[in-house]
């Protein structure tokens, strides 16, 4: 690893092939020749957390002299793919990766991808017809799958996927490109690929398949049949806090590692990728760069889901009604550090169950500190975001559990209290919150109702389902929520933080 770095004196070089012979001093190139990579997946979402990720994990592998006919295709479908794929082709598909480590940044140029299809359906298609691509995996986010807002299903009437089934041989989506290209292949006799989606998602294998078969079963039942039978989806988990990339980060390459990367990539030094192997036609050895294969990985995504998405939801509202901007500043807050620490210890980790091999009471000390780091300059607005659609998955799960155990919820029914706060839409030095959230408007009418009758929050039946009805939730969200409107924020945390655990 190299030292933080300085400012350097020399004039910035392209990224390019012909660049990595004379790479500045503390950046590592590909120790592999690169020409001699041959394709063995197409990446359809070549964004940044592909690139801080996957990307990493097999230019990990391929250092290792492993594996040489798995290197990656990029693809894509949306505007934004048209502009990256220029981006990298213009650097020969190389990328940097700057690892935002305190106690030392590190950056490599990663050279795992070798070409990017030209951005239209028929490419695409073609594309996936190779018989050399044995693994099409995703990053298109939650949106890209078509999941409806009422069930969390397939959406059949959404009108991509009402265009694409009546079109079939013209696709316009990702799905219904993939459902082309297994079409074709198995015309011609070639083993269909495995769907491989690393979007953030629980069961995120099976949510690709639910969609992939629910519009195949439009277009041509038989198909959705053979689909079904054939193709696999294993569910993975994945997980490093990657940002956006801006002028901040292309300033930061270019004159600290004296590289001109119109499309870098920072992000933490952690990442943990846990994969059921479920592989027909093989895969990479990527267990020998620290991917975990599991028969089962619903246990790790419930650790993740509770501890690091529970503990970003446990922070954010507290932090932004104290006017936190950074998340590494609300980190460096003792009454939200140790909000954090309280809930997830008393209240959240007795959910989670034992997973053999992984020491949970680590893992949340691992969580803290990879939230504390400041070079990644995370925000809590961010964190903030879309509460409608993240506490639903994130929080009230952990309520449930633990309310079918008999067990105490003070302090999840604080987070939930100090949400409905945040969303009555002021801090508490009296500045106005900007609430960002699909469900924005019906969120503040119903937290300021909850200022005569807190009961009125909790009415949101497609948030909080029947827990409006558990009186012991309702009962400590109704306490936690009138202390909060009569009291600082800072009083509450502090009187939550004194009071004896369970």
């Amino acid at each position: 690893m190299s030292e933080t770095p300085q400012s350097r004196p020399h004039t910035p070089a392209r990224l390019n092939t012909a660049a990595l012979i004379n790479l500045p001093v503390g950046v590592s190139a590909p120790g592999y020749d690169r020409s001699a990579l041959s394709a063995g997946v197409l990446h359809i979402g070549v964004g940044n957390f592909h690139r801080a990720h996957q990307a990493h994990y097999f230019h990990r592998l391929f250092e290792l002299g492993e594996d040489h006919d798995w290197a990656i295709i990029g693809a894509g479908l949306m505007h934004f793919d048209t502009s990256m794929r220029e981006k990298l082709g213009a650097q020969d598909w190389l990328t940097t990766v700057v690892e935002l480590d305190p106690d030392g940044y590190r950056a490599d140029i990663i050279g795992s991808m070798i070409d990017f299809a030209p951005v239209d359906p028929a490419s695409l298609v073609a594309a996936m017809q190779d018989p050399k691509i044995r693994i099409v995996s995703l990053t298109v986010t939650e949106g890209g799958y078509f999941l409806s807002a009422e069930t969390g299903g397939f959406d059949p009437t959404h009108p991509a996927i009402i265009r694409d089934a009546g079109n079939r041989d013209e696709p316009h989506t990702v799905f219904g490109a993939m459902i082309a290209a297994l079409a074709a292949r198995r015309a011609d006799g070639i083993a269909p690929f495995t769907v491989m989606s690393c979007d953030n998602l629980p069961e995120n294998g099976h949510v690709a398949r639910t969609t992939l078969l629910g519009l195949a079963q439009l277009m041509d039942p038989d198909l959705s049949d053979w689909i079904a039978a054939h193709v696999a989806f294993p569910n993975s988990m994945v997980d490093c806090i990657t940002p956006a990339t801006g002028a901040r980060e292309i300033d930061l390459v270019r004159s600290n590692y004296g590289i001109d990367d119109a499309a870098p990539v920072v992000c933490e030094p952690f990442r943990q990728w846990v994969m059921e192997d479920t592989f027909p036609l093989g895969r990479p050895s990527l267990e020998k760069v620290g991917v975990d294969f599991v028969s089962d990985v619903a246990p790790y995504e419930l650790m993740k889901l509770r501890i690091l998405n529970g503990g970003h939801a446990t922070i954010a509202y507290a932090a932004a009604l104290l006017g936190h901007h950074f998340v590494h500043e609300a980190m460096a807050d003792p009454l939200i550090a140790g909000f954090l620490n309280k809930l997830t210890v008393e209240e959240i980790l007795p959910t989670v169950p034992h997973i053999e091999g992984v020491n949970l009471s680590r893992y949340i000390t691992v969580v803290a500190a990879r939230f504390a780091n400041a070079a990644l300059g995370d925000t809590i607005p961010r964190l903030c975001l879309d509460g409608s659609n993240r506490q639903p998955k994130f929080i009230l799960p952990t309520v449930e559990t633990r309310l079918l155990a008999g067990q105490s919820v003070d302090g999840l029914a604080l987070e939930v209290a100090l949400w409905c706060h945040y969303c009555a839409g002021c801090r508490d030095d009296g500045t106005t919150i900007d609430l960002e959230d699909t469900n924005a408007t019906r969120l503040r009418k119903h937290a300021l109702a909850a200022k005569t009758d807190p009961h009125a929050f909790l009415a949101m039946a497609d948030i909080f389902g029947t827990l409006a009805d558990a009186p012991v939730f309702a009962g400590a969200f109704r306490k936690a929520l009138i202390r909060l409107q009569t009291n600082p924020t800072r009083v509450v945390l502090a009187e939550y933080l004194a009071d004896g655990s369970d």
